[in-house]
């Protein structure tokens, strides 16, 4: 679906809104095979926030495709970095209760105690996401 969607929409101009969703479900069907996914989401991610700067929704749920990406090859940090991005976006953009903000504060939390950062994970789950939910 993924492909069929890139060649349906490959020769619309960048700023064609449907090029873009094409852009996504080719980086989401890729998910299995990450090294080729990753450019695909950075592609996806560069051109939101060159033609969309102002839909911070659909910005951070590209951010997360793309942090999604860079756990698998092993870019952990690169991948932690991005996460506390985008929960500090969807904090920003949504308020600490909304459900897609606690998702991925939780994905966060996730990640910091797989790192090894429990102190911090703590001190996210205690002070916000707890209160929040």
């Amino acid at each position: 679906l993924g492909r069929a969607a890139w060649k349906t929409y490959l020769g619309r101009p960048q700023t064609d809104s449907m090029r873009s969703r094409a852009i996504e479900r080719l980086g989401c069907a890729l998910s299995s095979r990450p090294e080729e996914a990753l450019p695909v989401h950075e592609a996806n991610l560069a051109l939101l926030r060159r033609y969309w700067p102002h839909d911070e929704e659909n910005i951070l749920v590209a951010q997360c495709n793309l942090a999604s990406c860079l756990q698998a090859p092993g870019r952990r940090d690169e991948a932690l970095v991005l996460q506390r991005e985008i929960y500090n976006g969807f904090v920003a953009t949504f308020g600490i209760s909304h459900e897609n903000t606690v998702i991925n504060g939780i994905n966060l939390a996730v990640s910091l105690n797989q790192q090894g950062f429990c102190e911090e994970c703590r001190t996210l789950l205690h002070d916000q996401l707890l209160p929040a939910a």
